[in-house]
Parts: structure tokens; C-alpha cells; sequence
């Protein structure tokens, strides 16, 4: 397909409404909204925001959940020429006051509430952190505090903006976003993320998934997230195809709306995947419209995916936020089983190189070593994670990932861990992902993490977290078993904990300080 002209997202928009007018561009619930549509609403917040003097070099704050609003905040703000900061609707009051003093928005589109928590009084209660915040415009709520915006009065206050002229509008250099990461360890980090940069990226992750203007894109994963926001969203954009959004995740809804949609992508992870085969009401005639999508996971989820969810193309990822969600990606058509043994090659446009991470030497074909990376990637943290950029970047501009991988000998990723994940066992470096593929490999075991946890001469003990099938029997002297007939002995896990489910962080991704800690009461 012939990736679009346009080089902002504003533009972009704009573009396929005239390509694709009547199709639609988002659906939520039983709304279909067309790409025309999207363009008029997009173009009234950017009128809006421009009639509150906020344009380019001004930063606005978006607090909404996967819903229509959101793609509204984010185009406006791109059409009035300002960068869109997205945070997360998990945010507690104080994460929340953080957020808006560190982004420096000076505007912010939020709901009133969602999932339990008023963002209405978090909002007034960080506003003394937050002396730049000089609008808010809010959706959803009964009552406002004086010099506050009803969001449905404040997009009917002006008539839709025309494009703006150059130098008062976004450049395709401009930051089009600021992703903050999920932060589990620590202050999330602050990352720009540029107009064409994350429009030609995403275009060519949606080639990997050879997505068509047919196409319809189910997302529960927040949008707020990389992998909402600077992946599947321009993907889908640049093929003019159909966003299906799932303001939260939910298995049962999630078969109804890729039935009742016949949605044919779907990017998913193994919490979502594994949280859709256990739904009593899945079965597999009723996903069956899906054909290919972006799969987060080891061999054998990708292959739990692909044959048991039904997806029989989908694709095999790397990536992070600072990258434009991917970097690497399978081409859909190729063999499953090659899909599974790795991650593809990069993406066009991006390179990227293995070093050893004592010298920084770069290494041959098949040797694992730290993940470097240019091409599509972030200029820089701003905001308190400014001072991460010295050594984020090495002299000759390429992102220190903080993943360890491979190159094969025709280029491709295969992916073995993050530096701080590596298990330290009697001087032995063990990945825990290779032991989680062998615990995978088990027909009892649904999903397995493992970690690592101090123990004195050893090391480090290799303690595994799993959650067995429906219905199993399996026990931890059975998975013991099995890794020895399966692995060098170093790799068997010293402890195996079988568990109902594995903790997850809000945006999906599995929780690997909360398994450290309790892994490190265990093994005491």
C-alpha cells in the first residue's frame, strides 16, 4: 500500500477524510464515526483550544479513556499546533499531581471519573502543583468549579479550524506526543515522540500486518499506552482502516465486539489472550474474523494466539515506548514457526546493532549482547527525566535499549530479556525467558513467569510463578520434571509457585517487581 502524504497527524487526518470520507475511522459500542466526522470534531477542540490562545509550543493534557474524546483531544491538539500529553486513567491523586506539574500542559481535556476514581477532585486538588494548567475542559461531569469547560461546550464554542499556516502550525518535526511510561519502578519517564517519525513508523507496522482500508483494529490496551497510541493508531490511520476501541478490558465484551464487528486485527497480550481462552463464552467461531494482529510474548504464546485464539497471522513484536512501539516486527505471511523463534527483521528505517555491554564492541551474528537502536526514535526525555538523555544515548545517537538480544545471520531479532531481568545463578547468566519457554512448553501451563531472588552462594535462585489450564492437575514436582528432561540443569527453577493469575501493571504488561519481591520472601 502507498504510505499517505501527509507528514503531521493533523494532516494525516484530513488526508483520509478526503480518501475514505464515508468509512469509518473509530467505532465504539454500537457509534460509528467516520474519518470526516473525526476530522470536524478534531478540528473544533483544535478551534477551541486556539481561541484560548494555546498553538504550537503549548502542551496539552488528555485524561480520557479509550473512547471517541480521546482521539478528539489528541488530532485537535495536534491541529492547533500543540503537542498532546496523554496520561494514565489509572493515575491516583498523587501520580496525577506529578504528572501535571512535570508535563508542564498548560491545558487539559479529562473525564470528570472512571474505574472508581473522581479525576474531578484529584484535578482541583493538584492544581496548586500545577500553576500553568490555566484550562480545563471537562467531560462527563454534573457541576464544575468556576472557570472550568463543559467538554461538549466547549468543542460547539468555535467553528471547525482550517489548517494553520506554516510556522503557526505543527511541523513534521514537532512533538506530536509525550508518552509517560508505566513507571513500576520508578518516576515514569517523559518521551517525545515526533509527527513523522510516529506516521512513517506506524505505516510500516501496519505493512507487516499487510492491513487494508477493510481492516477493523479491536483495542482494549489503553491508548494512553505506546501500543495505543503510536501503533495501533497510526497503523490503522495510514491504511484507512476501522479502530474497534474497548474503553477497558473485559474478556466477555471482548469476543462480543470481535463478533458483533467482525474485527480481522487485534493486538493483544498474554494477559488478554490467556483472560479470553478461560471466558466461558469463547469459542472459537466467534472470533473467527480475525486473520493477523501484534502479539507481546514467548514462542509459545505466540503460538497459544495464533492456534487456539484463531489469529493464525500474527505477528511477533519488539519494542518500547522510546521506538514508536515497535522496531521489529514478523512479516504476517511468514511460517508460524518462524514468527515464534524471534521478532523479524527492524522495521524500514530503523538499525539496529548488538554490542557487548562491558565494551561496547559491536557483536557478530548470534551472540547476545545489549540492544542498540536508531532510526525512529525518541529525540530525547524531557520534563524531571531530562537528565536520563546522557546516558540514554550513546556518542554516535543510538538508543541504549536496556535489552539484551541477538541478530541472526539475515538480520533478524530474537529477543532474550532485559539487562535487569538476567538471573545471576552461580556465575552463570540464565535468561528468563528461555526457562519461561520450557514451563510453556508443559500442556498444563497457561501462562509462566520467572525471576530471580538472592540466595547467598548461589547467587541467585530461579523461582517461577505459574498458572496452570482449566481443570489441571499439574503440580510444581511435575514442572520440575519437566524442565529437567527439557534443560541444562542450571535453567530448572529452584521453586515453582502455582498461582491463579500473574500480576499485571495498568497497562497490561506483566509485574516483574512485584513476582522480585515476593520471590525474595520465599526464598529467605
Amino acid at each position: 500500500m502507498v504510505s499517505p502524504f501527509s507528514r503531521t497527524i493533523s494532516a494525516l487526518l484530513c488526508e483520509q477524510a478526503v480518501r475514505y470520507p464515508d468509512r469509518p475511522v473509530v467505532i465504539v459500542g454500537e457509534r460509528h464515526v467516520t474519518y470526516t466526522a473525526l476530522a470536524d470534531g478534531a478540528a473544533r477542540i483544535g478551534a477551541a483550544l486556539r481561541m484560548h490562545d494555546i498553538g504550537r509550543g503549548d502542551r496539552v493534557g488528555i485524561l480520557i479513556s479509550n473512547r471517541l474524546e480521546w482521539l478528539e483531544a489528541c488530532f485537535g491538539a495536534a491541529a492547533a499546533g500543540a503537542t498532546a500529553v496523554p496520561f494514565s486513567t489509572w493515575s491516583k491523586p498523587a501520580e496525577l499531581a506529578y504528572l501535571l506539574a512535570d508535563s508542564g500542559v498548560t491545558a487539559l481535556l479529562a473525564m470528570s471519573s472512571f474505574g472508581g476514581q473522581n479525576f474531578a477532585d484529584a484535578i482541583a486538588g493538584a492544581l496548586p502543583q500545577a500553576p500553568q494548567l490555566r484550562l480545563v475542559v471537562m467531560l462527563g461531569a454534573a457541576a464544575l468549579p468556576a472557570g472550568w469547560v463543559a467538554y461538549d461546550a466547549f468543542r460547539a464554542a468555535a467553528a471547525p479550524l482550517n489548517p494553520l499556516p506554516p510556522g503557526e502550525g505543527a511541523s513534521a518535526a514537532d512533538d506530536v506526543v509525550i508518552l509517560y511510561t508505566s513507571g513500576s519502578s520508578s518516576r515514569p519517564k517523559a518521551v517525545r515522540l515526533q509527527h513523522y517519525a510516529l506516521i512513517e513508523n506506524g505505516f510500516n507496522i501496519g505493512e507487516r500486518m499487510q492491513l487494508t482500508p477493510d481492516d477493523r483494529v479491536i483495542l482494549a490496551p489503553p491508548l494512553f499506552w505506546a501500543y495505543g497510541a503510536c501503533n495501533a493508531l497510526p497503523a490503522t490511520l495510514t491504511h484507512g482502516a476501522a479502530l474497534v476501541l474497548q474503553e477497558r478490558f473485559e474478556p466477555a465484551e471482548w469476543i462480543a465486539l470481535v463478533e458483533g464487528h467482525r474485527c480481522t486485527v487485534a493486538y493483544t497480550l498474554p494477559s488478554i489472550t490467556g483472560a479470553v481462552l478461560r471466558c466461558p463464552e469463547f469459542r472459537r467461531e466467534r472470533v473467527v474474523s480475525l486473520r493477523t494482529g501484534l502479539m507481546i510474548g514467548a514462542p509459545e504464546e505466540v503460538q497459544i494466539a495464533a492456534e487456539r485464539l484463531g489469529i493464525a497471522a500474527i505477528c511477533n513484536i519488539y519494542g518500547s515506548t522510546e521506538v514508536y512501539g515497535n522496531c521489529c516486527v514478523t512479516p504476517c505471511e511468514w511460517r508460524l514457526d518462524r514468527r515464534m523463534a524471534g521478532q523479524g527483521p527492524p522495521l524500514p528505517g530503523v538499525h539496529v546493532r548488538i554490542t557487548d555491554p562491558e565494551t561496547g564492541r559491536e557483536l557478530p551474528a548470534g551472540e547476545d549482547g545489549a540492544v542498540e537502536v536508531t532510526g525512529y526514535v525518541t529525540p530525547g526525555y524531557c520534563g524531571g527525566s531530562y537528565e536520563h538523555n546522557a546516558a540514554a544515548f550513546t556518542a554516535d545517537g543510538y538508543f541504549r535499549t536496556g535489552d539484551l538480544a541477538h541478530l541472526d545471520a539475515e538480520g533478524c531479532f530474537h529477543f532474550a530479556g532485559r539487562d535487569a531481568d538476567i538471573i545471576k545463578r552461580a556465575g552463570i547468566n540464565v535468561s528468563p525467558a528461555e526457562v519461561e519457554s520450557i514451563l510453556l512448553q508443559h500442556p498444563d501451563v497457561a501462562q509462566a513467569a520467572v525471576v530471580g531472588a538472592s540466595a547467598a552462594e548461589r547467587g541467585e535462585a530461579i523461582v517461577a510463578f505459574v498458572v496452570a489450564r482449566v481443570g489441571s492437575s499439574v503440580t510444581a514436582g511435575m514442572l520440575i520434571s519437566h524442565c529437567r528432561d527439557l534443560a541444562s540443569s542450571y535453567k530448572v527453577p529452584d521453586r515453582i509457585e502455582l498461582r491463579l493469575a500473574l500480576p499485571v501493571t495498568d497497562t497490561g504488561k506483566l509485574f516483574r517487581r512485584a513476582l522480585r519481591e515476593e520471590a525474595a520472601i520465599l526464598v529467605k
